[in-house]
């Protein structure tokens, strides 16, 4: 899975300086998202003062600051197309390489079930979950980074958090406490899922491989055979869905109930009218960006269950080539 790519020569000039191209574009989108922090805090105070102060301002001066924001938007978007078109190349070139290895092997493991799934459609998850976790993995990494120390900054604005009292830079703790409660209960709650999904696949892989031999040979795919496999794939899938339903449950009802955190550890705060909507739109994002920074694991845990199926079988399908005894390929074999 890896070693195909990131230790083959042929690849080298794909798979390093790709990475260190992609890290760089992600780093560039979250400085856009710091400009846009750093934009909001400007606008929504001139919105203040214009709403509180008729005939303060001209239209010119709230058009620039529109025309500002859409100087950023426009790089935003640039940067953005550019990091999804150039990943999609580079993760199709990734799957190449574990193909190429895979089909170099395969007269050693063609015999085992499900060996043309591992080939064709395994390699296809793996890099297509990789490209999805590997970008937004990034991204939170740094934009964990870049709002970090925007929030600690801005939390000295706090004046005090409910039932604690004055807590210094107590935004950070209250974004990384949620962050770590919400990440603790959807493991809980989800810790049985991964074994689910490899089984999952078994079941769904020998009923695919009866149907596929009863093609050619009459004496498969009798009736009885497929009610005995669909009967077993039927009772992984109810038990998949049954698990899934306590876990989005959790889910959602912590995502949905988090966005209340920020407006209570503001609320003394926002009272005693301390602040200004600029600030207040500051703290904001900067609190949202931190937290689902910290929440990566909360919002791909769907994600990373499939990927470790998707890993566990190709892992399995690696040992089995490892293990197999040196058998010269048959040239020109079906």
């Amino acid at each position: 899975m890896f070693r195909s790519f990131f230790l083959n020569k042929k690849w080298a000039l794909w798979a390093w300086p790709g990475v260190v191209l992609i890290l760089f574009a992600v780093w560039y989108q979250v400085q856009v998202s710091v400009q846009i922090n750093d934009w909001y805090g400007g606008f929504y105070d001139y919105l203040q003062k214009i709403l509180s102060q008729p005939g303060s301002t001209s239209l010119s001066e709230f058009n620039g600051f529109l025309w500002s924001f859409g100087r950023i938007a426009v790089v935003a978007i640039v940067v953005a197309v550019f990091v999804g078109f150039f990943t999609k190349h580079w993760i199709f070139r990734w799957r190449t390489a574990m193909t190429e290895f895979y089909e170099s092997q395969w007269h050693k493991v063609r015999h085992i079930e499900g060996a043309s799934q591992r080939v064709q459609e395994d390699t296809a998850m793996f890099s297509r979950i990789m490209q999805g976790l590997g970008v937004s993995f990034m991204r939170s990494v740094m934009t964990l980074v870049a709002f970090l120390p925007i929030l600690w900054g801005l939390s000295a604005k706090v004046t005090e958090l409910p039932l604690l009292g004055q807590v210094d830079q107590g935004l950070v703790y209250v974004a990384l406490l949620s962050a770590i409660g919400g990440t603790t209960l959807l493991m809980l709650a989800g810790i049985r899922l991964p074994g689910l999904e490899f089984n999952n696949q078994l079941t769904e892989a020998a009923y695919r491989k009866e149907l596929v031999l009863g093609e050619d040979d009459a004496s498969r795919a009798h009736p009885p055979k497929l009610r005995e496999l669909w009967g077993a794939l039927r009772t992984n899938h109810f038990r998949l869905y049954f698990n899934y339903l306590y876990f989005d449950v959790a889910k959602w009802s912590y995502l949905q109930f988090s966005v209340l955190i920020p407006l209570i550890a503001l609320g003394p705060t926002l009272v005693a009218g301390v602040i200004t909507l600029g600030i207040f739109q500051q703290i904001s994002n900067a609190f949202d960006k931190v937290e689902n920074s910290f929440q990566y694991l909360v919002n791909s845990w769907e994600t990373i269950v499939e990927l470790i199926s998707v890993f566990k079988r190709l892992w399995a399908f690696e040992r089995a080539i490892a293990d197999a005894p040196e058998v010269p390929p048959v040239l020109g074999a079906g």
